[in-house]
């Protein structure tokens, strides 16, 4: 296992990039931790694949280094990187028999056969395949290919980091929870670094301990599950996690405080002078009805169980909020409050007094 540095790292495709939008990814200088679970979060086409990809040895960057436990391993090939990686889709060698495939990586590495074995036969209970060793990988569903994947990574022990490729883009709807509970439960036990790439929020937050949000090459913020949906520090952050995502309307900025829909708001920070865009971010949760407040109408509800999604209009904006079932909702005219300290003020994107992810 590693400590995985990448520093002052940047990466474009084209051979003399001269802008902003030439680079995959933005200078980037981040730490993982040896045995942590993270997760590179993100839209199609952020970059994350590409960092992926950097770590594993697939990409060399253009420019900065690639660190494991301070050893530079920049131009270093995968295979001298002792990197396991499972792809979007499973790669198994169908002829082979479940064992064999999970075997493969240890034999062809001259490892004694009883130790291959014994490692075959502990990987196998851990990733429920030991009733199927003797069938061949080709009579396998999606979900049996992929832990013979995952298995081939936990099986060798000089490995110094998984790295996980949105290995459940084929898998039932129904089976993901399940594989995502057992890759969870296998981090726990293992202790390996893992490094999980995915742009479905749920994925990635269930699985990593910190999570890497990207944003059109850049990293915006990193932080806990907790830290990402309380304390959104750009937002993109914001709209990206939550279901729905914050609420982001445009406001002026008076004396350091946010003025939307004609009324000064309590926020929990304040706002220096500035002349780019200013915003007001808070979420559905934490928005409410009340008897004074902005004036709004209810133009929708939509029914998502436990609670309503109620969207508002509001100073001519959207405002949804959560509205828990069976507590009443006004027919049409109403007054909304935003709970000060869970509302923010956000200039050119980012937490007002904060300028970079954290």
């Amino acid at each position: 296992m590693a400590r995985i540095t990448l520093s002052g790292l940047r990466h474009s495709y084209m051979a003399n990039p001269s802008q902003d939008a030439d680079w995959a990814l933005k200078q980037l200088d981040l730490e993982w931790d040896d045995g942590g679970a993270y997760a590179l979060l993100g839209p199609s086409g952020c970059g994350k694949t590409t960092l992926l990809n950097i770590i594993s040895g697939l990409l060399v960057p253009s420019h900065g280094r690639i660190l494991f436990d301070d050893h530079d391993v920049t131009q270093l090939p995968p295979e001298q990187r002792h990197i396991a990686q499972v792809f979007q889709f499973p790669v198994v060698y169908d002829t082979m028999t479940v064992y064999d495939n999970l075997a493969f990586p240890l034999r062809n590495r001259g490892v004694p056969e009883s130790e291959v074995d014994s490692r075959v036969t502990e990987i196998a209970a851990m990733t429920d395949l030991s009733g199927m060793l003797k069938k061949r990988a080709a009579g396998l569903t999606a979900d049996g290919k992929q832990k013979i994947s995952l298995g081939r990574g936990l099986v060798r022990t000089d490995v110094n980091a998984i790295l996980f490729d949105e290995p459940l883009t084929v898998i039932d709807p129904h089976l993901k929870f399940q594989l995502r509970s057992k890759l969870k439960e296998l981090h726990q036990r293992v202790r390996r670094t893992m490094i999980y790439v995915t742009h479905d929020q749920t994925e990635a937050l269930t699985f990593a301990d910190r999570v890497v949000v990207m944003n059109v090459g850049e990293v915006v913020q990193i932080g806990t599950p907790e830290e990402l949906f309380e304390e959104p520090q750009h937002t993109f952050v914001g709209h990206f996690i939550g279901s729905p995502g914050m609420n982001v309307l445009p406001c002026r900025i008076e004396n350091g405080q946010a003025v939307f829909a004609g009324q000064t708001l309590e926020t929990s920070n304040k706002a220096g002078a500035g002349i780019g865009l200013n915003e007001v971010g808070v979420r559905p949760e934490h928005v409410r009805f009340a008897r004074a407040g902005l004036e709004a109408r209810v133009v929708k509800v939509s029914d998502a169980g436990r609670f309503n999604i109620v969207e508002a209009e509001c100073g001519g904006h959207s405002v949804k909020l959560l509205v828990k079932e069976g507590e009443s909702i006004p027919s049409e005219t109403t007054r909304l409050e935003f709970i000060p300290e869970k509302t923010r003020i956000y200039q050119d994107g980012w937490l007002a007094g904060r300028r970079s992810a954290s």
